[in-house]
């Protein structure tokens, strides 16, 4: 299983327009991802709704997770985005 530990780069944490950013990107990496505080329960990173529900604060360290083929580069980028806390979808992901 490949994993990623980021902090959240986003002052706000994971709401409203973060989460939306983070959620398309997961969506559109094409490989299942996790999402899961340091200490919690993973829940499906493209899902906007448990995204939110994990309540993840600026600064918060998160978890990101997928076990399928090409999450190395995945992770990645997602990992990227959320420490960066980029307001907008790299073309990239």
């Amino acid at each position: 299983m490949a994993e990623r530990r980021v902090n959240v780069g986003w002052a706000e944490g994971l709401h409203a327009r973060p989460a939306s950013i983070f959620v398309r990107a997961a969506t559109a990496s094409g490989v299942p991802v996790t999402i899961a505080k340091a200490d919690g329960n993973p829940v499906n990173a493209a899902s906007m709704l448990a995204v939110l529900g994990l309540g993840a604060q600026g600064g918060e360290e998160i978890v990101l997770a997928s076990d399928a083929e090409g999450a190395e580069a995945a992770l990645d980028r997602l990992a990227k985005l959320v420490a960066e806390g980029l307001d907008e979808l790299p073309e990239t992901v």
